[in-house]
């Protein structure tokens, strides 16, 4: 009895091990099976095709893209043609063209802006500029000095003050003491870059102003280091501020925030006080490692009529049906605008984002590609290249708030932006591209990510420079894939960073690497392969 049940276990042993062995065989076959096809597909997206593709988007005739104009109704049509070819579905519903995703914004243009008080009146584009909107009407608000708008554990400037309803006046820059360093950081460099690079400039505008809007306050005026740079800052963007404003007609976006940029000399006008008071009250700040918000108060007076003139724009999508886990999605963004004409020049937009819309219908049509061989996705893909991304990221909003397919069901979002040139910091390796957002909501997508890359394209690399909240660039709140992120919807953002013809009429495809957007499609393709084909969706396991 003992032997012969002796033998029947190792029998039974025996088999387990074939069992086992086969069905480890057979996890392989179907390892190698679907590499092989992510390679079969990913190598139909090419240079060639891309190429033919962004010569026609980013050429004159597109006229720069911008929101609202007819180079971006060109495109758009360009895109849903593209789209239609390739057999996507148009997943709009509805009696207009079921590719387009139709809402509304509106162009605002000042009638009239009066900034002063009763000693002083600031004039437009020649002693101040605004940022946005201002509350339409004529109103007087209290002012308050704000030191340099900044609320850190080793240096505040909102500990003592109460600028509720109120218009506070912050500093550029951060402090620094008597030795030169900056109070913040304790060294010689800033928490933000502190020079007169405009987009370092925007970071610092986007950091005091969400602070100061956080604090409860109605608007703030943001006071430059000099009156040089103020005046230069002005004239240069001056011509883009004489051009007709974008936004939401219902101020969607907490638009009325008032934001003021002014130079030192018209801010102590408003603030009641002198240019030498003021200079001094600076230094003492950087001497005793103390704010000196609230030495300064006042009463400013605000009138601002605006004219509003709505329009129509269109976010573009194209669906791809999957099989057994078709209710879930992943989506594929790109953002088709650029800024237009300026001073008689057509700023082409060719790596920004001309790269990225050529990469989503390339991925698009590998995926369609597939699914008619029979080797269609499991879930869903939603490929999207949205509008007005260049104005305050409205199409992806829109999107977000209005989706065509539910939040809940939306698995990932991959979002491709500016993929073709390479910037300054790896001139000596332009095999990169810098991932953004991977593992910010889910450790599983990074990981996915990084084995996909491994895989299928394992000289790229994946650069994390950018991939934090606390990045100096803000890559992660200032593209459109932050829209899903904050909808806790894992997400990655491509892009291989800005270069010399960043928002130049210089961005043209004649200094596109073609090579490198096809790498890079082609990685997000196996990426997104991976996430529609495994078997359980990937888990939001950070917040």
């Amino acid at each position: 009895m003992f032997v012969f049940n002796k033998f029947k276990h190792k029998l039974k042993i025996k088999k387990m091990k074939t069992r086992l062995i086969v069905f480890f065989v057979c996890l392989i076959h179907v390892s190698i099976a679907q590499d092989s096809l992510v390679i079969k597909y990913s190598n139909t997206i090419t240079r060639e095709e891309l190429l033919y593709h962004l010569t026609i988007l980013a050429s004159d005739e597109y006229e720069g893209r911008d929101t609202g104009e007819k180079g971006q109704k060109m495109a758009a049509i360009y895109i849903s043609q593209e789209f239609a070819n390739d057999m996507l579905t148009g997943p709009v519903s509805g009696r207009g063209n079921p590719y387009y995703q139709e809402f509304e914004l509106a162009r605002k243009s000042w009638e009239k802006i009066n900034i002063g008080n009763s000693d002083v009146r600031l004039e437009y584009l020649k002693d101040f500029f605004v940022i946005g909107n201002l509350k339409p009407g004529n109103e007087a608000y209290e002012i308050i000095f704000a030191g340099y708008g900044i609320d850190e554990k080793n240096y505040s400037d909102y500990n003592n003050i109460d600028v509720k309803g109120k218009i506070v006046a912050v500093l550029m820059g951060e402090p620094r003491d008597e030795a030169g360093n900056y109070i913040i950081t304790g060294t010689d460099k800033p928490s933000i870059p502190d020079d007169n690079n405009i987009q370092n400039k925007i970071l610092q505008f986007q950091f005091k102003i969400q602070l100061a809007s956080e604090k409860g306050a109605a608007g703030i005026v943001i006071i430059e280091k000099d009156d040089a740079t103020a005046n230069s800052m002005i004239q240069m963007v001056g011509p883009f501020l004489n051009r007709p404003q974008i936004g939401f007609p219902e101020n969607k976006k907490n638009e009325t925030f008032g934001v003021i940029y002014t130079s030192p000399s018209q801010a102590v006008n408003l603030l009641g006080t002198k240019i030498r008071k003021f200079n001094k009250t600076i230094d003492t700040i950087g001497k005793k490692k103390k704010s000196a918000a609230g030495k300064f108060k006042g009463i400013i007076k605000i009138e601002a009529l605006q004219k509003i003139e709505k329009f129509t724009t269109e976010n573009i999508l194209g669906f791809v049906e999957g099989t057994d886990k078709k209710d879930e999605i992943i989506v594929i963004t790109a953002h088709y605008d650029h800024i237009g004409i300026m001073g008689g020049e057509v700023y082409n937009g060719a790596d920004d984002n001309g790269s990225g819309i050529v990469s989503v219908l390339e991925i698009a049509e590998a995926f369609i590609k597939a699914k008619e061989e029979g080797n269609g996705p499991r879930r869903s893909l939603l490929f999207m290249t949205v509008t007005a991304e260049e104005i305050g990221l409205f199409g992806s909003f829109y999107y977000s708030e209005n989706p065509v397919f539910p939040l809940e069901s939306t698995v990932a979002n991959l979002n491709i932006d500016m993929i073709g040139r390479i910037d300054s910091v790896h001139q000596e390796n332009p095999d990169y591209v810098y991932i953004i957002g991977s593992d910010m909501l889910s450790s599983e997508l990074h990981k996915l990510s990084e084995k996909a890359a491994q895989i299928y394209t394992p000289s790229l690399q994946l650069d994390y420079t950018h991939n934090s909240i606390d990045d100096p660039e803000r890559w992660y709140f200032r593209s459109d894939q932050y829209n899903f992120a904050k909808h806790d919807i894992p997400v990655i953002c491509y892009t291989t960073g800005e270069h010399e013809d960043y928002h130049k009429p210089a961005d043209t495809v004649d200094k596109i690497n073609f090579g490198k957007i096809e790498m890079i499609s082609r990685l997000i393709f196996a990426t997104a392969w991976e996430l529609a084909n495994r078997e359980e969706r990937i888990v939001v396991d950070k917040k």
